[in-house]
């Protein structure tokens, strides 16, 4: 059991690990930048790990590679974006003719539903599901961006399309989508990507049988989404209204400034786009959108974050008390003490990681390389960024020290493979089952 949740584990990190070091290879080429100044390998790197992490933290211009270099970070995002389940159980499944048990527990863990007869079908569904709405979007996108993109139309669709589903956040244009805050038809199509792309495929599944009548009634999994997703857009949406009215969105008129409210509260949640320069907002919507980042999207999505159903589950837990063996009633559905302490755990590692990410960045950038465009809350906020792999920054991405793009390529990893890692169930010793120790006191509170 150990060493096949060791395997498991392995497989993840290696997949990752391969991908962005054939990406660095790749955009280290010549042809690969269009600047005459040759790219710095740690930019390369950079790129790589933020493109196939689906974080959208960006060093250097993106708009400055050549068409082969946008191509490749197209790729990337889309390798990441599906490596997390699908191109992770492809290469457990792809030596033999059927999926081995370890891969069925894989596919298990993050689906929810029965996946031991036909295994290779969800992972084709997955596929062909996020092909589809990928063109789909691709196609919206390229009839938004007519007139304004001259030049490969339909690789910003595509390339847009795709960093929007997968929650990646990378752009080809410099100053990211703020050219089109007021172009209501491009807003709207980035928005359904995002939300799409993050709510999970076994949300979407569900929701889609419930309403072509397959099934009488939606998962739990399915009702916290729906609510939770819904909640967070709705309410953070009109603090940003309220913050920003006078302030950010003051040259905005109203149907644009809810616009661009909205778009705000979805962005942060692991998407990375923003219509609206990140530092030009209130020092509270700045605020708010600490912990939208740090909760991310849904389970078995592009999306990254601690997932809104871990936030759900914690937040019950401390406002409800659990039952008596430490279990939830949700939804008339009891939820069992494992999965709850799970919850909680996967809670307080992201908080360290984050925390350990931030004390780093105030070394390498407060104490070692200081400079006036670098103050402790926009560390806070890369941090939280690179954690939640969601890609805005309060800009200053491209002046971090070495060690802080280290730090920060390290947060991006851990954010997107580390937290899956920890996730997973750890084996339990069948002697621990054997033996029964002493009860202990301890005082709390």
């Amino acid at each position: 059991m150990m060493n096949i949740k060791r395997s498991e584990k392995l497989i993840l990190f290696s997949y990752f690990i391969i991908v962005i070091i054939i990406g660095t290879i790749l955009l280290q080429l010549p042809f690969a930048w269009k600047s005459e100044n040759k790219l710095d390998f740690i930019d390369a790197f950079f790129t790589a790990t933020s493109a196939t992490c689906v974080t959208g933290l960006i060093t250097v211009d993106t708009a400055v590679y050549s068409l082969f270099g946008k191509i490749v970070i197209l790729l990337l995002i889309q390798a990441g974006g599906l490596g997390i389940i699908s191109f992770t159980t492809m290469y457990l499944a792809l030596p033999s003719k059927r999926i081995s048990l370890k891969s069925t527990k894989v596919i298990r863990e993050y689906y929810l539903v029965s996946v031991e007869t036909e295994p290779k079908h969800i992972i084709k569904q997955i596929i062909l599901i996020t092909l589809l709405i990928e063109i789909i979007g691709a196609a919206l996108l390229y009839i938004g961006f007519m007139g304004t993109v001259k030049d490969h139309p339909i690789l910003f669709s595509v390339f847009h399309a795709v960093s929007a589903f997968c929650n990646a956040g990378f752009s080809l244009f410099s100053n990211n989508l703020e050219g089109y805050v007021r172009t209501p038809f491009i807003n709207i199509t980035i928005m359904l990507l995002i939300i799409l792309g993050g709510f999970g495929f076994v949300a979407l599944r569900d929701i889609a049988k419930r309403a072509a009548r397959k099934k009488k009634k939606l998962t739990v999994h399915s009702k916290i989404m729906i609510g939770c997703t819904l909640t967070l857009i709705i309410s953070a949406a009109l603090l940003f209204f309220i913050f920003e009215y006078n302030n950010a969105y003051k040259e905005l008129s109203m149907s644009e400034k809810i616009m661009a409210s909205l778009f705000q509260s979805i962005t942060p949640r692991t998407a990375g786009f923003d219509t609206v320069p990140q530092s030009s907002l209130s020092a509270s919507s700045k605020f708010i959108t600490l912990p939208l980042m740090f909760i991310g999207g849904g389970s078995g999505s592009a999306a990254g974050g601690i997932k809104v159903t871990t936030f759900f589950i914690v937040i019950i837990a401390v406002l409800r008390r659990t039952r008596r063996r430490g279990s939830l009633v949700i939804f008339k559905k009891e939820l069992g003490s494992a999965k709850v302490l799970s919850a909680i755990m996967l809670f307080i590692k992201a908080l360290l990681i984050v925390s350990l990410c931030i004390l780093l960045l105030t070394i390498t950038e407060l104490s070692l390389h200081p400079a006036p465009d670098k103050d402790f809350y926009k560390i806070v906020f890369e941090s939280f960024s690179a954690f939640g792999t969601v890609g805005l920054s309060l800009g200053i991405t491209p002046s971090l020290s070495l060690l802080g793009k280290i730090v920060v390529i390290c947060t991006m990893f851990a954010g997107r493979v580390g937290l899956i890692s920890m996730a997973m169930p750890q084996p339990i010793d069948s002697a621990d089952h054997l033996i029964e120790y002493p009860k202990g006191e301890v005082l709390l509170g």
